[in-house]
This record gives C-alpha cells, sequence and structure tokens, in this order.
C-alpha cells in the first residue's frame, strides 16, 4: 500500500501539499470561516498558528489538526492588544524556525447601529479590530516578508461585500472593510517589486456562521464588559428565506458554507495563485456582481 501512495503520489504537482513547509498565521481561527481555513491549510502542508480571543474554542481546532496529522499551534489573546500582536508573531516564527510565509486577517465581528445612533464606542472597536489590528499584525510580521529567499510570501485581508458596496446599518464595519482592500493593493505595491510579496483581499458575501444566523440563537461577544449580540434579527433572515424566491439577491439561491470561503482563501494562498496580487475577489454566489 505504502508503494501505492508513493506511486500515486509521484504523478501529483504537489504531492506534500499547495502549502507544504509554508507557515501561516490565521486569526479568528477558533470558529467559522477561520478554523476552516486552519484546517484546509494543515490538509496541504502548512504549519497553522491558531490566534482567537477564544482560548479553549483555539485549542479545540488546534487538537483536531493535529489528531488529524496536521501541525497547528494556539496563540490565544486579543488583537487588540499591542503585546499580543508582539507575541503572536514572535511564536508564529519560532514554530516556522524563523519563517512566516502566509498572514491571513480574518478576526471580527460586526456591531451594527444606524450612523445617527452609533456610538464612538462602536465606531472605534470595528475600525481597531478589522482596520488597524491587521495593520499592525503585517507591521510587526515586516521582517519576516521583506526577505530573499525565494520562498513564498503571501498576505490575505478578509473583506465584505458591506465594504465594497455598503450596507445600511454597518458603517463602521463597511468603513473598515473598504479600508481593507486599501492595505492589500498598498502592501502589494510596496513588498511585491522586492521581495515577491503577494497581497490580496477576499469579500465575502453571505456565508453561514455566527454572525449571519439569528441574532435571537444568543451568540455574543464581549467589549469591555459588554455583551455584545451577533448575527441578524431572525425577522431580517426571515424575509430572506421565506420569500417566492429564497435567497433572490444571490444567483445560485442559498449562502455559501464556511468551508467554501476557506476553500477560497485557500486557492488564493496556494501557488495556483502565483501570480494574483493586489486584487480584491469577490466570494459572492454571483451577489453584486
Amino acid at each position: 500500500m505504502a508503494d501505492r501512495i508513493k506511486q500515486i503520489a509521484s504523478h501529483l504537482n504537489y504531492p506534500q501539499g499547495l502549502l507544504a513547509g509554508q507557515v501561516a498565521i490565521i486569526t479568528g481561527a477558533a470558529q467559522g470561516i477561520g478554523a476552516e481555513c486552519a484546517r484546509l491549510f494543515a490538509n496541504e502542508g502548512a504549519k497553522v498558528v491558531v490566534s482567537d480571543i477564544d482560548a479553549a474554542k483555539a485549542q479545540a481546532t488546534v487538537d483536531k489538526i493535529n489528531a488529524n496529522g496536521g501541525k497547528a499551534i494556539s496563540v490565544p489573546g486579543d488583537l487588540l492588544k499591542d503585546e499580543y500582536i508582539k507575541e503572536l508573531v514572535k511564536k508564529a516564527a519560532e514554530f516556522g524556525n524563523g519563517k512566516i510565509h502566509i498572514i491571513v486577517n480574518n478576526a471580527g465581528f460586526t456591531w451594527d447601529a444606524v450612523i445617527h445612533k452609533m456610538t464612538d464606542k462602536q465606531w472605534e472597536t470595528i475600525i481597531a479590530l478589522h482596520g488597524t489590528a491587521p495593520f499592525k499584525l503585517i507591521r510587526e510580521a515586516a521582517p519576516y516578508f521583506r526577505v530573499k529567499d525565494g520562498e513564498p510570501r503571501n498576505i490575505i485581508n478578509i473583506s465584505s461585500t458591506s465594504g465594497l458596496h455598503g450596507n445600511a446599518g454597518q458603517l463602521n464595519y463597511a468603513m473598515a472593510k473598504a479600508g481593507v482592500v486599501g492595505l492589500s493593493k498598498t502592501i502589494a505595491k510596496e513588498w511585491g517589486p522586492a521581495f515577491g510579496v503577494r497581497a490580496n483581499t477576499i469579500a465575502f458575501g453571505h456565508i453561514e456562521t455566527r454572525l449571519t444566523a439569528n441574532k435571537e440563537a444568543g451568540a455574543f461577544v464581549e467589549v469591555d464588559g459588554q455583551k455584545v449580540a451577533l448575527g441578524i434579527p431572525q425577522k431580517q433572515n426571515a424575509q430572506k428565506t421565506g420569500g417566492p424566491v429564497p435567497f433572490a439577491d444571490i444567483p445560485l439561491r442559498r449562502p455559501g458554507s464556511a468551508t467554501e470561503a476557506a476553500s477560497a482563501v485557500l486557492a488564493i494562498a496556494s501557488p495556483l495563485s502565483s501570480y494574483i496580487s493586489g486584487q480584491t475577489i469577490s466570494v459572492t454566489g454571483g451577489r453584486n456582481c
């Protein structure tokens, strides 16, 4: 059997995996899209650093990966704290024997309100988490990307259709997610010529996660002791599914799964996308096309 496996592997373009030997930091990787990214990256040979504020869920993700033959570590913490970002990069580099190849800036949540009722706390928290934190992580990791060792380096920033087209009730989120498009394009132009770093944005539409589930399900995050409910009001969700044509605004007539979303991230991170940089890829089932 071992000989047969070796024979089959010899006919594959990437027998050890699309990301073999690469070290990837994935933020918000304890659940949802981030956890699926971690799983898929590990399946393709990457050494995965799971970053998340939820230590228990982050460790559970790592345990599953390692139990299935992958390589992963958990570095839990709060991306809004500068000391955590330094620790995350330091431990990732140690795990990678001095190298980091990929960053996926995926962490985040929504804290919605219409413009005239949005508080400074809502605005500042979402801008910091979705805009400032990715910048600070990339800046801290710069010595591991501004290198000339012939190995691939790429950064993927997660955006949303709210960032590309705006969305009522999400000015803070839309502002931050629009900003990461510029972040990716600037990295591509600054670090591409000399160091070959690729940087891209992936903008998701309706993906089934706790952010698009019914708010009444009770998912929440805490911000300075305040509970922030996650999800969409059930009545609003019902309007999408209960009409004559479910999900009428999506040509594929369904939301995407976390696995489908993560697969798009893997595709852009992989050598199959080696000439794609500075781009924004919409993963929406055709919505807003």
